[in-house]
């Protein structure tokens, strides 16, 4: 929870959707110990190291922003904050809640080749139910009890429902051609969506990586928060509910990532791209 409070100092997703800069209740003494640098300016982490010499512990990120909308690194990011943080003594952690499993077998971390210090996982490893997990390397994993001396524990820690969902989703992912069908069909998927929007002359740029996706509506590249926010809310609201209206929901933020799997049919893509080409048309005006 202290983790989650953190955080909490600038968010994404719901918090963004209602406009809200930050959570009440969140001490001014957390925030003071918490720095924030734009997504893909990787000189404005260097900036702060430079501006907080020995002081900071860490650097966590979302490898691929999902609490933005869908938002990948540049080339270079990535490396340039593993070889930040050696060089200064911090940790990289990699929140893979969304990216773990999801783009690739190892994540993020496999697929660009950066390895972090630790990383934290969600419920994909437990078949999509309540479960939570982290990891990294052995030295910082011994820290915790009953190795180290930092407790960790959990109502959810170990339940067997969850852990039993997990073997088998993992199980099925290992199978083979398994990420190149996802990256099919979401490639496909984000075409389709976006051509549909150029059909009808709205403003639209997006992409995907393996099962994950996602798109804005407005002029891009969008490469980090402050431009996601460019994103026009209210046409996404009416795209929101048009396509409701066409049993299609999506998820009801212009800032959250969106997720293929194993169990779309090609006839599903084809039934969300029609509705989204029925839904921007019914928009446009």
């Amino acid at each position: 929870m202290a983790m989650q409070i953190c955080f909490l100092v600038k968010a994404g997703s719901g918090v963004a959707t209602l406009g809200l800069p930050d959570s009440p209740g969140v001490p001014r003494t957390t925030t003071a110990n918490t720095l924030t640098a734009p997504y893909n300016d990787l000189e404005a982490v260097k900036k702060l190291f430079s501006e907080n010499p020995d002081a900071i512990s860490g650097v966590i990120l979302e490898p691929i922003v999902g609490n933005a909308g869908f938002i990948t690194p540049e080339p270079g990011f990535l490396e340039g904050l593993r070889e930040l943080t050696t060089e200064n003594g911090s940790l990289l952690v990699f929140d893979e809640v969304m990216t773990g499993f999801r783009i690739s077998y190892g994540g993020a971390q496999e697929k660009f080749g950066v390895t972090p210090d630790l990383t934290t996982l969600g419920k994909v490893i437990g078949g999509g139910l309540p479960v939570g997990a982290y990891g990294g390397k052995k030295e910082i994993m011994s820290m915790v009890a009953p190795s180290g001396p930092v407790y960790q524990a959990g109502t959810l820690s170990g339940n067997p429902l969850a852990m039993t969902a997990g073997i088998k989703t993992l199980e099925l992912l290992k199978q083979e051609g398994t990420y190149e069908k996802l990256d099919a069909i979401t490639s496909r998927l984000i075409e389709g969506i976006i051509q549909s929007a150029e059909n009808n002359s709205i403003a639209i740029n997006g992409g995907s990586v393996s099962a994950m996706f996602g798109f804005f509506l407005c002029d891009g590249p969008v490469r980090n928060f402050d431009e996601a926010k460019t994103n026009e809310t209210e046409l996404f609201g009416k795209l929101h509910r048009n396509m409701l209206q066409r049993g299609i929901y999506l998820a009801p933020s212009p800032f959250e990532a969106g997720f293929t799997s194993l169990a779309h049919s090609e006839e599903e893509i084809d039934k969300t791209i029609e509705a989204f080409d029925q839904s921007f048309n019914a928009i446009k005006n």
